[in-house]
Parts: structure tokens; C-alpha cells; sequence
């Protein structure tokens, strides 16, 4: 059963840190007497109390906790709750074994590239990089933020961390090629394995979050990477591994969509809806259909639209 009341204990900083992650994902604020501030969304409540007191609850207090609270403010993860449905503090730490983590951004993006990253952790830099902050980075709406969580992977995991980043033109292209997406992305992923590998042999296992059958990723997988235990499960992005090769496809997605910008001299929409199109006519009026190759992918049916 789910668990709809949550309490801890945070500082003035992370209410203030809190205070404007709420306001970025549209929370309703409102006065309470000895409060902070007190949010209201989608049936669920917080209230941070001047004591330093934070309270969460309603129906989506669990989602809120495991996938804002914990990752973005408390930097813990997987906190259990006791009999009084407050947070046990004396939860087990995780435990993390040597794996590695792959992750993509921009396969949902009309314009941009496709980044394919992928990190090796084992039982230091794991939980060094969850004290940095590491969370799924659908969860972070800050591209400082990105940037800055990515430089700190980079330094962390040192030598086991990899990405390829496909470019609209050779998306098209190899697109072409394999005529597609799940077996693009699959032949991806096993780029990533293997460079995961030549850097760190002797890591047993990769996981990557559930976008295809697995026998996909292994007919494009060579000799070494046949060797290695393949998982891939809905949300990976709670693990670790796959947590921070999130955050550096990300960050190489949003440093591609700064290059095309400058390209298309004007900021391209995220994503495939209706500004999209706009600016895809604009673009198509001003330089031509064949501007489309160089900064958005034309398998997307947007691409015949326009």
C-alpha cells in the first residue's frame, strides 16, 4: 500500500532549494501559520515549517519523495518508512555493486541529436555519486544544473564512462541504414558496452531502462560484450549507473541543440508538438527543405508535414 505522509527534518537552504523546485513544476503556494511555505499539486501537500519540520502528504507523496525529495534535496536514496510512516533514519545505506548504467536523450526530440552515454560505478564511486546528487535527469530542469552534475560524473567515474553523440545528419543516415529506432538504439547501446568495457573489463553486468527485446542489443554486441549479464527494467533511472549516464546524455544532447542553434540561428524547440512545426516551416521557408537533414530527424512524421 502506498504511503501517503512522509516527515523529516531540512535546513533553510534546502527549503529555499525546494521552494524553487516546487515553483519550476507549477506547485500552488499558499500561507500556513508557522510555515515556510506550504505547496499544493495533484492532491498532494507540503508544508515546510520554520523549525525545519517538512511534511508531505496525499496521494503522490511516495512518487514525490523517491524522485524529487530524496535524489534532489535529502541526497539519500531509498528510504524505508517505519510503523508511524516516518522516514527510518536508520535505513540501510545502499548497498552498490560494480555495474554499469546506459542511457539515451533525444530519441523523442524532433530536432537535436541522439545521445547514447553510459557510466561504470562500483562501491566507491557509487555513492560518491549520490552524494553529488545523481538522480534520474528527467528530474532536473536545469541545464546549469546538468552541466554541472556531468562535469562532476566525469571526474567521479573517471575512465569508465562513454557516449556517442549521433548528429541529425548521421541519424538520418544510419537511420537509413537500419530502418529502425529500437534497432538503432540497440546498436547504441552495444557501442556503449563495449567502450564500457575496454575501459573497465571486469565489470559483470549492464543496465539499461526497457526500449526493445534484449536479443536486440546482444545481435549487435561483438565478441567481449556477448560475455557480459544484460538487464534492462522499467524506471532504471533510479539506478545509479544509469542515473548519471542520464545526465551525461543530457548534457551531450543539450550541448548538440547549442550547435544547431547556432546553425539554424534561432533556438529550436524540445520534443514533437505543435511549436515544432512552426518552426520547422520557418526554417523550411528561409533555407530550404534540405535543412531539415541537418538539425531533425526524418523518420518523425513531422518531417513529411512539413
Amino acid at each position: 500500500m502506498a504511503n501517503n505522509n512522509y516527515v523529516c527534518t531540512i535546513t533553510p537552504e534546502q527549503a529555499e532549494e525546494l521552494r524553487e523546485i516546487l515553483t519550476g513544476q507549477g506547485w500552488e503556494f499558499s500561507a500556513l501559520p508557522y510555515a515556510r511555505f506550504k505547496a499544493a499539486k495533484d492532491r498532494t501537500t507540503i508544508a515546510a515549517y520554520e523549525s525545519g519540520k517538512l511534511v508531505v502528504q496525499g496521494k503522490g507523496t511516495e512518487e514525490f519523495v523517491l524522485y524529487t525529495l530524496e535524489p534532489q534535496i535529502l541526497h539519500t536514496w531509498g528510504f524505508g518508512y517505519d510503523s508511524n510512516n516516518e522516514p527510518a533514519a536508520a535505513a540501510e545505506p545502499e548497498i552498490i555493486t560494480p555495474h554499469g548504467g546506459i542511457d539515451e536523450s533525444g530519441k523523442g526530440d524532433f530536432f537535436g541529436p541522439l545521445v547514447i552515454a553510459g557510466v561504470c560505478v562500483d562501491e566507491k564511486t557509487g555513492p560518491a555519486l549520490r552524494e553529488l546528487g545523481v538522480c534520474d535527469s528527467k528530474l532536473i530542469h536545469s541545464s546549469a544544473k546538468i552541466a554541472k552534475l556531468a562535469d562532476g560524473i566525469r571526474s567521479i567515474a573517471a575512465g569508465a564512462y562513454s557516449s556517442v553523440m549521433l548528429m541529425p545528419e548521421t541519424y538520418n543516415r544510419l537511420y537509413s541504414q537500419i530502418g529502425n529506432l529500437n534497432r538503432l538504439l540497440a546498436w547504441g547501446h552495444a557501442r556503449i558496452i563495449e567502450n564500457l568495457l575496454e575501459q573497465t573489463p571486469a565489470c559483470p553486468r549492464m543496465l539499461s531502462d526497457k526500449f526493445g527485446s534484449e536479443h536486440l542489443i546482444r545481435n549487435a554486441l561483438m565478441s567481449r560484450g556477448k560475455q557480459i549479464i544484460l538487464d534492462q527494467e522499467t524506471k532504471a533511472e533510479r539506478d545509479v549507473a544509469v542515473a548519471a549516464a542520464s545526465i551525461l546524455a543530457r548534457d551531450g544532447f543539450l550541448r548538440g541543440m547549442k550547435k544547431l542553434d547556432e546553425l539554424c540561428q534561432c533556438e529550436l524547440p524540445r520534443g514533437a508538438g505543435p511549436q515544432v512545426k512552426v518552426i520547422g516551416s520557418e526554417l523550411v521557408r528561409k533555407h530550404g527543405r534540405e535543412i531539415l537533414s541537418k538539425c531533425a530527424k526524418l523518420h518523425f512524421k513531422t518531417a513529411s508535414e512539413l
